[in-house]
């Protein structure tokens, strides 16, 4: 059965995107930490990062690298964080959680409110700046 991420990708489920290329896709998270948090995912279906072949593994980092320098010059933010914790999705998966103050809580756990308008905003801002 396909992952949620797979239905997204192939976009029998909506999503605010932000970046694609062959390989890779680049979406809002529906559920943020934050305004701007953003998930990185391969296109191909696989469930632990780790089992992703090394050239594959690279290639989604690179990815998720250019996604964050276009949110850092879209957002603003002091930095965006890294988590890669993949026990929500079985899909390999990486989060990018613009960090706007020192004392912003940095965790999946924390949830904003971001309205239907400012995810469409958020992702219009952010894809103009996502050079791949």
């Amino acid at each position: 059965m396909p992952s949620i991420f797979t239905k997204i990708i192939e976009g029998e489920i909506p999503s605010f995107k932000i970046a694609e290329d062959e390989k890779h896709y680049a979406f809002l998270d529906i559920n943020p930490s934050a305004e701007g948090h953003t998930l990185c995912i391969p296109k191909k279906e696989v469930d632990y990062i780790f089992d992703l072949e090394p050239d594959e593994l690279t290639e989604l980092s690179l990815f998720a690298q250019k996604v964050a320098k276009g949110m850092d010059e879209a957002l603003k933010p002091i930095r965006t964080g890294i988590i890669v914790e993949g026990m929500e999705v079985p899909h390999a998966h990486i989060h990018l959680i613009p960090i706007y103050k020192e004392t912003q809580s940095f965790s999946l756990g924390k949830k904003v409110g971001v309205s239907q308008d400012r995810m469409m905003e958020l992702a219009k801002i952010i894809s103009e700046k996502v050079t791949l």
